[in-house]
């Protein structure tokens, strides 16, 4: 294979969860594979301790040196399109005569070998892909699975199967940023969602929705379509595909649910095989409808009933989705990594159904200026739905700031009973000093760094 042929592997944006996913991946055969991120963020230290050399800073004579050991036929640069245009060792690597892909661009030959099955959507996407690969392993079907987050089952956003097994499937997520999915040609493709998002690539929803429909038509020509319902209803498909839905009548859908010590348990209607009294081992109802995906894929490849209730009870999520931190008698902590409207909403909404006599508290870390900007009166109506909003700056991530957008401009639109903006170090004060029953911390940026904090704090509660 092309993309193993290579013998010295630097990546620029090492710590993203993608591409830290095929960092592993070419370090499991045997290359050498370095690369540069912003921050020492804990996935770059984990990658560190698997032998992943990763630098911080912007050094083009230490570039230069490590590029020198290899051929440039043997070199190649993998990059995230987050990488700024003025990044030094991206300007510099353009003027040399190395080979330079984007992760999708990777992702897309690597997956060429396999069977794929894609997940894709607005939202969704990172747990279904983390469901399915436990689905499938739990069958003892040989796969891959890149991941788009730290799976709790198995502790890493990689898992490998048999390279030369010609009937070894591929799971991955498909990624709409920057319409890194459409180098994908899977043999099963999903749909969550379509909801606009990443309009400062896209213009425009219209774009966005444009953008999925070419995904699903790169379906390979027996391959199998499955869509949520609502993206049936907004998408002008041609081909054939099976709908599944929360709980509409539809093939696919879960019937009577109900929450029992938290709990979501519920019976799932399929036109392969029903399910009943399945007990997922991830609350929320937005996951409920995840597991439905997940299941019609499973059937697909003839995964029996008695396996996936077995999965689905055992499946213990993944790291920053609905990921209880702290959860006893005193209070409850619970970390997600919501970052766009409809995912709050949905986290939120969930967190109240389970603790419909507590009062919530969510923290929530803007993502973007131009995505807070895009959904601001999306984002209030969701934050409005918490007891007390506290929110954090805007993490800039790939942008420069905008004039007027300020996570001070959005919380006047939130009509929660408290609300205020405050740093992190004010933030651990302030959880230490008023005891809350319901904790959440919200967003995509970097408020995980004050997830353990937070933890300890609560923890502490009398």
């Amino acid at each position: 294979m092309k993309i193993l042929n290579y013998k010295l592997y630097y990546f620029l944006g090492i710590g993203g969860i993608g591409m830290s996913a095929l960092a592993r991946y070419f370090k499991h055969y045997g290359k050498n594979v370095l690369g540069y991120d912003k921050t020492a963020s804990p996935l770059c230290k984990q990658l560190e301790a698997e032998s992943i050399t990763c630098y911080y800073d912007e050094n083009v004579d230490r570039l230069k040196s490590i590029l020198k050991a290899c051929a440039p036929e043997e070199v190649l640069i993998v990059y995230t399109p987050a990488i700024p245009k003025e990044h030094l060792e991206w300007i510099y690597l353009n003027t040399q005569n190395y080979s330079i892909l984007k992760r999708s661009q990777v992702l897309g030959a690597i997956t060429k070998q396999f069977k794929t099955i894609a997940i894709a959507g607005t939202h969704g996407k990172t747990t279904t892909t983390t469901l399915v690969t436990h689905l499938l392993k739990s069958a003892g079907i040989n796969c891959f699975s890149f991941m788009g987050g730290i799976s709790k089952n198995y502790n890493t956003n990689l898992l490998l199967g048999n390279i030369d097994d010609e009937n070894t499937y591929v799971v991955v997520e498909a990624d709409e940023y920057d319409r890194s999915f459409l180098t994908l040609e899977p043999q099963i493709a999903l749909v969550t969602s379509v909801d606009a998002d990443h309009l400062d690539i896209y213009g425009n929803a219209n774009e966005v929705k444009e953008s999925y429909f070419l995904f699903t038509e790169k379906l390979k020509e027996n391959g199998t379509l499955i869509v949520k319902k609502n993206v049936d209803n907004e998408l002008s498909l041609t081909r054939k595909r099976l709908i599944y839905s929360l709980n509409l009548d539809t093939e696919y859908c879960a019937q009577s649910i109900t929450i029992e010590n938290t709990q979501f348990i519920y019976d799932i209607k399929s036109p392969v095989e029903c399910i009943s009294r399945v007990n997922l081992g991830l609350p929320g109802m937005h996951n409920v409808e995840n597991s439905i995906a997940a299941v019609a894929i499973a059937q697909q490849l003839g995964i029996k009933g008695d396996v996936i209730k077995e999965a689905l009870r055992s499946f213990s999520g993944v790291k920053r989705r609905f990921e209880y931190r702290v959860k006893n008698e005193k209070a409850i902590y619970i970390d997600d990594y919501a970052h766009h409207p409809e995912e709050l909403k949905a986290f939120i909404s969930s967190v109240k159904k389970i603790f419909p006599d507590k009062k919530i508290t969510g923290i929530f870390q803007p993502h973007l200026f131009s995505r807070t900007r895009d959904f601001a009166d999306d984002f209030a109506d969701s934050l409005s739905l918490l007891d007390e909003c506290i929110l954090l700056e805007i993490y800039p991530a790939r942008e420069k700031a905008i004039e007027g957008i300020t996570s001070s401009w959005l919380l006047k639109k939130v009509n929660s009973g408290i609300k205020k903006l405050m740093g992190k170090q004010d933030l651990i004060h302030d959880i230490a000093e008023n005891k809350r029953e319901v904790v959440l911390t919200m967003g995509a940026g970097d408020i995980d760094s004050i997830v353990e904090s937070i933890e300890q704090v609560v923890l502490k509660y009398k």
